[in-house]
């Protein structure tokens, strides 16, 4: 809804109806901003690597190697994020105008040198719009005293990854190349981000005597050790994931040649992904984030196995839901718990976690084309990443133990 719309209607209802209406708009933009960073930004390269091995742009290594890129850019903007400390808004809109030219630019024929610079700048771009809108989406949806609405917007990642997978295995019918599919997922960006745009330049009023959902801002600069388990936890995640979620349609059409349901299962992840983070707004924010995490890891961990042990049509789909189900829920269930440790310092924390996260993603693509090269197949570094989630939800459980609730 347009900023200005939205001003119009709430100067015509009263104040509660306005800030629930102002609540919505704040969720709703944090959901569309995702979308089109994470879904489109990131992820649209995952249903289009297929396209760009059938075109003959790309080899398996080389598409490897531009998802590592990406990843390292993601790197670089979350390390970025630790550091500076600029106006929330406006770097989401940077951000976001950054996603909309740099997925049209990979459209343009340069070669993988251009290409590796652009899906590194795209990362960048990503990763700035995640920290930025988390940060402004949550410390909004609070003053309007909102918080559970949060959750909201980490249905965005999903949301788009599936809007581009079904998109793609459209393309995939119609046997487009991959310079068209980029052109129309820079198009769509470009459309999303002019729905938001507006929103992202409003300050929301604060409800009449809403406490704040986070603590006060700590004396001292330096980390617990329960931030860094955290961090460290969280960084596993993000080798865990990362390559189911960068070569599921290259791994599904190996195990299942000439299937058409095979580009369907990056879709069904989305939309799993998209329905988690829905299922977690119903838990609300009362619950230990360490229980909630370990769980979430565990779920995921198991949806990453079966790919490997029964890769067939049943065993991808049921992988796609398991692994994909946790994957923004558990995002949100960390940054309430950054939340939680670091109050006011958040946005620092939640910086350090997305550059743990980052350097998982990094580690995860030369990881499996390398295991690839010795096995022939993708189950050995698919069990590795399996094992890594493991390890995440054990260092949660260890957390709880050490400090629980009543003490933390």
């Amino acid at each position: 809804m347009p900023y200005r719309q939205l001003h119009t209607m709430e100067a015509g209802a009263g104040p509660a109806a306005g800030r629930a209406m102002g609540a919505w708009a704040v969720a709703l933009a944090g959901l569309v901003a995702l979308a089109v960073a994470m879904g489109i930004g990131r992820f649209a390269f995952t249903p289009l690597l297929p396209l760009m091995l059938h075109d003959g742009a790309v080899d398996l290594h080389q598409g490897g190697w531009l998802a590592t890129w990406n990843y390292i850019g993601y790197f670089a903007g979350a390390v970025a994020c630790l550091w500076m400390r600029p106006d929330p808004a406006r770097m989401v809109r940077l951000g976001l105008a950054a996603t909309v030219l740099l997925t049209l630019a990979m459209a343009l024929p340069l070669g993988m040198a251009a290409w590796a610079l652009w899906r590194t700048a795209a990362g960048v771009a990503s990763a700035v719009v995640l920290v930025y809108t988390t940060a402004w989406c949550m410390q909004r949806l609070a003053e309007l005293g909102r918080p559970a609405l949060s959750g909201m917007i980490f249905c965005g990642p999903g949301l788009g990854i599936a809007a581009t997978g079904l998109s793609a295995f459209g393309m995939v019918g119609l046997q487009w190349r991959a310079a068209s599919g980029w052109i129309a997922f820079g198009l769509l960006a470009l459309l999303l981000v002019a729905v938001v745009w507006r929103i992202f330049g409003a300050r929301a009023a604060p409800a009449a005597g809403a406490p704040s959902s986070a603590p006060p801002a700590r004396a001292h600069g330096r980390l617990s050790a329960q931030e860094w388990i955290l961090t460290a936890a969280y960084g596993l995640a993000g080798f865990g994931y990362i390559i189911t979620a960068t070569f599921l349609p290259v791994i599904a059409r190996e195990a299942m040649p000439g299937s058409l349901w095979a580009d369907l299962f990056w879709p069904l992840f989305g939309l799993a992904v998209a329905a988690g983070a829905l299922l977690a707004i119903r838990l609300g924010v009362e619950h230990d984030n360490r229980i909630l995490l370990a769980a979430a890891y565990t779920m995921q961990a198991v949806g990453v196995g079966i790919a490997a042990l029964w890769p067939t049509m049943a065993g991808f789909a049921l992988s796609s839901l398991l692994a994909g189900l946790p994957f923004t829920a558990l995002v949100l269930f960390a940054m309430h718990e950054a939340r939680r440790l670091a109050g006011a310092d958040a946005p620092r924390l939640i910086g350090l976690m997305t550059s743990a996260y980052a350097l998982g993603q990094i580690a995860g693509p030369p990881f499996a084309t390398a295991l690839v090269t010795r096995t022939g197949g993708f189950a050995a570094s698919l069990a590795g990443a399996a094992l890594a989630l493991l390890m995440g939800a054990g260092l949660y459980l260890m957390l709880r133990r050490l400090a629980p609730m009543r003490q933390a």
